[in-house]
């Protein structure tokens, strides 16, 4: 049983080696602790640093690429290494090492194919009380849209099952962590949290500001919803155009019924709902063919997994 601990860093030679010594490198029920970073174009020491500190594995990416492909490219790496159970943690030491054991201890048993450390968003001290709210919020969205109880969506304290790794793929260009969740939730993944202790860190350098957050990832919502509940998606806004086309088409008629001045006088409602009634019946037609679209996609995912185990020499594991 091997466990790779994945590190994503962009230039954090300042905090990796607290990191990096506050992680365990014996655990009990798994035979070997390795350790991974990936590079994601930094331009101080964080690679020497890495070396310096003991890491057995580096990956290094040419230029910054993003967390979420960072993030990608260490499952990438560890699968390749044989790695049994990952951990992803982050560079800034805001995660605590020494609760690794823990969060691996459901899946060691059985019971979970993904488990994501719980900071208790709603009282870190350290948090702002717009981003306490913000975050709260959004976790709670993400547990709707994905059907999981996770409470601290955003957390990158977080670990994979081999097989979990196998079937994750991260699409978006901002972050892993609503993306991943939501896939594990629509591929009926188990889905555990448990409660952590996060340390204080400087300012994130994935948010410019509050706004560009709650903008960026409520696209990255919708969008990863979209990918798996298509039809829903279509459906409603299709439903709400017919609705207020309908609307419209009633008012009209209730002006007409009043004589040619009324009539003449609300014209553009009579034109509104005939715009309204074709969109909503074009969207109701797009959701159809964005169901069969992907219907089309999850036989490509599965085709994907099947060929990664063949890569990996593993057609008769899993």
């Amino acid at each position: 049983m091997k466990l790779i601990i994945q590190i994503p860093c962009l230039n954090e030679e300042a905090t990796l080696p607290q990191t990096i010594a506050a992680l365990p490198r014996h655990i009990e029920g798994i035979d070997e602790v390795e350790l991974l970073v990936i590079d994601d174009g930094s331009t101080d020491r964080t690679v020497e640093v890495a070396r310096e500190r003991g890491v057995e594995h580096i990956v290094r990416l040419t230029n910054n690429k993003g967390l979420a492909s960072a993030f990608q490219a260490g499952l990438d790496a560890c699968l390749k290494l044989g790695a049994d159970v990952i951990v992803n943690t982050d560079a800034d030491h805001q995660y605590p090492g020494h609760e690794i054991p823990r969060l691996v201890a459901p899946i060691l048993a059985g019971q979970a194919d993904m488990v994501v450390g719980d900071r208790g968003v709603d009282e870190v001290a350290h948090f702002s009380w717009t981003k306490r709210r913000l975050q709260a919020a959004g976790s709670w969205v993400v547990r709707k849209v994905s059907g999981t109880g996770v409470a601290d969506a955003t957390s990158g304290f977080r670990a994979l099952t081999r097989e979990a790794a196998l079937r994750i793929n991260i699409v978006s260009e901002f972050t892993y962590t609503l993306e991943s969740i939501i896939q594990a939730g629509k591929k009926r993944m188990a889905v555990a949290h448990l409660p952590i202790a996060a340390r204080e860190t400087r300012p994130s350098r994935l948010i410019s500001s509050t706004w560009d957050y709650v903008k960026r990832s409520a696209a990255t919502i919708l969008r990863i919803y979209a990918m798996y509940e298509p039809f829903k998606v279509f459906v409603l806004t299709g439903t709400l155009l017919l609705t207020g086309g309908v609307a419209l088409g009633l008012r009209y008629a209730w002006f007409w019924a009043q004589g040619e001045v009324a009539r003449a006088a609300h014209l553009q409602s009579a034109i509104l709902s005939v715009l309204l009634l074709i969109l909503g019946f074009q969207t109701l037609q797009w959701g159809v063919v964005a169901d069969l679209i992907a219907n089309n996609r999850k036989l490509i995912e599965d085709l994907l997994y099947r060929i990664r185990k063949m890569e990996l020499g593993e057609r008769g594991r899993g």
